[in-house]
């Protein structure tokens, strides 16, 4: 009889679950959620958002149980009951081994996993930890389509059904990285950045790596502020370190930071020149310290790890120690590093063929990863976080292939620096947390669904937009970063392509209340546009026309679009750090100054030099043997280049098909009349990377320095060189010789010759 009655109840349980079990009909609901009554921050959460969810999208709000005799209560009926986190497990034990065998063996910092399982009448949701069973929560809601997009409530996607239901429900999974998070810089702003992490399955997970070394060796002799003339594989240095760690260890410090200070480092000892091995970093210029610096962290984790064998040291692979060691070394166990791909390709990922810069990354990071023994985490750059110009940035192209190769390397994590400024990264923060959970979640599906959901009537111009946007960025030539790859991107044929999307847009939403979402987002994109639109005319008028006065009045409405979106809502932009040239403002305040020498009381534009210069590389240094200055010379073997974008770009690239390094060589001719040679002649250069020697007629005139590290010089990139001595009446061969010895050379912006006033 008892064996009858079990299979009897087995078999009805069984039924139970092949019927849908309904939560809401019709906007009402017999259903309550039930939550431990000692519940931790997020797992109360959880139960709350389900309850304030639940009743967005239905009407229909569940009552919310979290004493304990309520609780038991509700369990002893038959009526639908959700429970969450601990209260799961107190009704259902048998989840406990289930989300034990879902986590790492031996976690670094913390396992997330989730169960979210309907049987019968009950819904179970629970995780491995606080955060995990909101996680678990979020799987039911986004069972029901619920999507976040954009932090606060403006980017949320929250579909409106009156009767809810639960068919089949068995998720256990557990994400292959146990770092999923994203940092605002910048004074960015952080409005509803805890939920919108949660509910995308984002964690705050870190180990501190900033820098900090310095100060733990600045009062050692020589050392100064900046640690940079320590001597690295010392032990006596790993002994003073060591102690100043144990200190803040016996404090209650989990982690310390010994991450390296910014700027690059040298030898400082006759050890370190051993271990360095005269090896020599190629994309900073300078001496690569790895192996000295690994000495260093490995000495001082063996004499913390004898006291303190749980805490965690973390440090960068940054600047010239990005390269792995090269001799054979394996971190000790305590230490945790932060792999930071500062000088890499931010838009090509790792399996494009085209981009060198990025298979090389890749290949350094499997050795790092070896090195660490799953405790390398990246230090991820959204693209936007770079010194940019408020336009739409996506950054989803690389990381949807490099994900593959993070999580087969077994890294720890991602932890990605943003501004935030949600106009110009828009989607890709939401891209990125999906990823960082699923590294197989369909990233095209995503966008398919995104654009009916968050721009409800205007979906079919806006995805038109969209898509043509990311087209480009995934296209282009550039392997750069920073606001001189803009036109490389957003050519005028692909802004006036988007201009009637936007329009048609605006057309689809315009009987919609002005506060209806759809009609709020649309507005955001075309703010967004005007933002780029007048960017990319203000370029046009600098780089292209050498038209000042146009390019300020550009700048200045594109600036005005940007504050429109500010006023929208402050996490469209972060600009609060802006001031000097590197920024928009700073261009457009360089534009102002040109135009005192074009169009003002300094000077007046004489002639526009030609837009098209001959030009050839010179990878052997003949030029200057050969005389590729001079006059009379054969150019049949030179090429065409324009002067409005930097060389990359146009196709210069190294015999193999990598970036070119070494010198190159423009030349035009000028005509100079009567009147013109009676005037004080200056030529400008307003755009201009690498050292440079200017000659007229086969004669040296002027040399400008240049620091190796582009971005290390002024950002203005100008140079100005006086010819009233040399620029008689008739025809003259300009040459320019450049040596790029890194990243982007050549001219960018049109160089022109100006009258000085007296």
């Amino acid at each position: 009889m008892r064996l009858a009655l079990t299979l009897c109840l087995l078999l009805f349980s069984h039924v139970l679950a092949e019927v849908p079990l309904p939560i809401v009909e019709q906007g009402q609901s017999r259903t309550r959620v039930g939550v431990h009554p000692e519940a931790g921050e997020w797992e109360r959460r959880a139960a709350s958002d389900l309850v304030h969810y639940i009743e967005e999208m239905s009407g229909a709000r569940l009552p919310l149980i979290d004493q304990a005799d309520a609780l038991h209560q509700a369990l002893a009926e038959t009526t639908p009951l959700i429970l969450v986190g601990r209260a799961a497990l107190t009704a259902k034990p048998s989840l406990e081994p289930r989300l034990q065998a879902l986590q790492k063996p031996r976690p670094v910092l913390r396992s997330d996993a989730i169960i979210a399982q309907r049987q019968g009448n009950r819904i179970y949701l629970v995780g491995t930890n606080d955060e995990s069973h909101y996680y678990a929560a979020v799987e039911l809601l986004h069972h029901w389509g619920c999507r976040w997009y954009l932090p606060t409530d403006f980017g949320a996607s929250i579909p409106q059904q009156s009767s809810l239901a639960v068919d089949a429900l068995d998720v256990a999974y557990a994400p292959p990285f146990e770092v999923r998070r994203y940092w605002l810089s910048w004074h960015g702003d952080n409005s509803g950045r805890a939920e919108f992490m949660r509910r995308n399955r984002l964690n705050d997970l870190s180990v501190p790596a900033g820098h900090a070394l310095g100060h733990y060796v600045d009062d050692l002799p020589g050392a100064g502020s900046s640690a940079q003339a320590i001597c690295l594989s010392d032990p006596a240095t790993a002994h003073h370190i060591a102690a100043q760690v144990m200190e803040r260890f016996a404090e209650g410090a989990q982690a310390v930071s010994l991450g390296m200070d910014d700027g690059l480092y040298d030898l400082a000892c006759a050890s370190d020149s051993v271990l360095a091995a005269g090896l020599w970093d190629k994309n900073f210029m300078a001496p690569a310290l790895t192996d000295p610096f690994m000495a260093l962290y490995n000495n001082v984790a063996e004499i913390t790890q004898t006291r303190f064998p749980d805490r965690r040291i973390g440090f960068l692979a940054y600047s010239n120690i990005t390269l792995p060691p090269q001799r054979h070394t394996v971190a000790a166990e305590p230490l945790v590093a932060y792999l930071a791909p500062i000088d890499v390709c931010p838009i090509h990922g790792m399996d494009d063929p085209a981009c060198p810069p990025s298979q090389e990354y890749r290949d350094v990071m499997y050795r790092w990863a070896q090195t660490m023994q799953g405790r390398l985490i990246i230090y991820d750059y959204d693209q936007s976080m770079l010194v940019w110009r408020d336009i739409p940035n996506p950054s989803i192209q690389a990381i949807r292939q490099d994900i593959q190769h993070y999580r087969a390397a077994g890294i720890l994590g991602v932890d990605t620096e943003s501004r935030g400024a949600m106009a110009t990264t828009f989607l890709n923060l939401y891209l990125r947390s999906r990823l960082y959970w699923d590294p197989d979640v369909d990233v095209e599906a995503m966008l398919e669904e995104f654009y009916p959901r968050f721009f409800g009537p205007a979906a079919a111009p806006m995805r038109a937009y969209w898509q043509a946007i990311h087209r480009a960025w995934e296209q282009t030539p550039s392997h750069e970063h920073e606001f001189m790859l803009a036109p490389t991107v957003y050519t005028p044929e692909l802004v006036q392509m988007l201009a009637p999307r936007v329009a048609e847009a605006e057309i689809l939403v315009a009987d919609l209340p002005s506060d209806d979402l759809f009609v709020q987002r649309v507005r955001f994109v075309r703010a967004g546009f005007g933002v780029l639109q007048n960017y990319m005319d203000m370029v046009a008028q600098a780089v292209t026309q050498v038209n000042y006065p146009a390019a300020v009045q550009a700048g200045e409405r594109g600036l005005a679009w940007r504050d429109s979106l500010t006023q929208m809502h402050p996490t469209f932009t972060t600009t609060r750090l802006e001031q000097g040239d590197p920024w928009w403002t700073g261009e457009v305040n360089q534009y102002r100054d040109l135009g005192k020498l074009t169009h003002g009381p300094q000077g007046h534009l004489v002639q526009k030099l030609p837009l098209e210069w001959t030009f050839r590389t010179d990878p052997h240094d003949a030029g200057l043997h050969q005389g590729w200055g001079r006059p009379d010379l054969d150019l049949s073997s030179w090429r065409p280049l324009r002067t409005n974008l930097y060389m990359e770009v146009q196709g210069v690239a190294a015999a193999d098909g990598g970036e070119y390094n070494g010198f190159v060589w423009y030349r035009t001719d000028i005509e100079i009349s009567e009147a013109k040679a009676g005037q004080t002649l200056h030529i400008r250069f307003p755009g201009l990377f690498g050292k440079a020697w200017l000659y007229v007629d086969g004669y040296l005139v002027g040399h400008r320095d240049w620091r190796p590290m582009w971005w290390h010089n002024d950002y203005r990139f100008e140079w100005d060189v006086d010819l009233s001595e040399v620029l008689s009446p008739g025809t003259h061969t300009l040459a320019l010789r450049l040596h790029n010895e890194h990243h982007m050379g050549g001219i960018w912006r049109r160089p022109f010759l100006y009258a000085k006033r007296m």
